[in-house]
């Protein structure tokens, strides 16, 4: 494990091929860790490509450098917070792959900083679909359970006090059954075992739909994604055909958003989890789509 500091951060990160030219950040989602890229990784190092897999805010490794900086967890600060990360490893025109919470940081990185990724992989979410103002299926509001869940004091008690058995059931749901032992996500839930993540986990859900004041610092960051910007970036989608809580058809019909070359395949046999559940089809899909974008740059 490694660690940069950014201004707020100090950011955990693994590495492999530190000297490459081309490189690909891995951002992880919610509730996760970097473990989940393990079995992504080799095939994107086998291609020569630097690749590094950081722990976003609120996971551990990462933590934050003051006690007095808010524990903030709006989509605004992730996106920041890898455009900070790209910054103090001098990366240039990284291609940024994207889970969940990562998908999302790895968008808004690309929205308020045009140019900084050589191409984009959103996977399991659909993009534009950050605001509070967005239009929600019933379907989707019955997924989404757990954001109005940890609106309350019980759910908010659940997260500091029984986080790893909260998280596991949401993966329990998430996924066809089957597709992860105990072991493997009792190793992912040391992440979750630090003072920051149940404070960073409610603020991100509780900000996202207007419960919950946004940080200052990111008033301007705020302000530039009040409304869904246009990428024109490279960009591949990966959907698991049986995710459970955002259905493959939250990320159909964006293409509108996507002024660049754009792609979007739904993975048959995966959850809410790809990268976990079927590791080839990612792999992939990742290798071919960025050779791709590469080969023409």
């Amino acid at each position: 494990m490694k660690f940069v500091d950014t201004s707020l951060l100090r950011i955990g990160y693994e590495e492999w091929n530190p000297q490459a030219a081309r490189s690909v950040v891995l951002l992880h989602g919610w509730p996760d860790s970097p473990r989940t890229w393990a079995q992504v990784v080799p095939a994107l190092a086998a291609q020569g490509w630097r690749v590094l897999v950081p722990a976003l805010r609120g996971f551990s490794p990462t933590r934050f450098l003051r006690e007095d900086t808010p524990r903030s967890g709006q989509l605004s600060a992730l996106g920041r917070d890898v455009l900070d990360f790209i910054d103090a490893l001098h990366l240039q025109q990284p291609a940024l792959v994207g889970h969940d919470w990562g998908a999302r940081a790895a968008g808004n990185a690309c929205a308020l900083r045009p140019g900084v990724a050589s191409a984009l992989v959103l996977m399991s979410v659909g993009y534009g679909t950050n605001l509070p103002s967005q239009a929600l299926t019933f379907e989707q509001a019955r997924n989404y359970w757990y954001h109005w869940y940890m609106a309350t004091p019980r759910g908010q008690r659940a997260v500091h006090e029984t986080r790893e058995a909260f998280a596991q059931t949401l993966w329990d749901s998430w996924s066809p059954p089957g597709w992860y032992t105990p072991e493997e996500f009792a190793a992912t839930a040391q992440a979750f075992a630090n003072s920051d993540w149940p404070r960073v986990t409610l603020h991100s859900y509780q900000h996202r739909w207007g419960h919950a004041e946004g940080d200052p610092h990111y008033a301007a960051d705020e302000q530039a994604l009040s409304t869904v910007q246009p990428l024109d970036v490279p960009t591949l989608v990966l959907h698991g055909g049986a995710d459970g809580v955002n259905p493959p058809s939250s990320s159909e019909g964006r293409e509108g958003y996507f002024h660049s070359r754009y792609e979007r395949q739904v993975l048959h046999g995966g959850g809410h989890f790809p990268q976990r559940e079927v590791p080839q089809q990612v792999s992939e899909a990742l290798v071919a789509f960025l050779s791709g974008v590469w080969a023409q740059g």
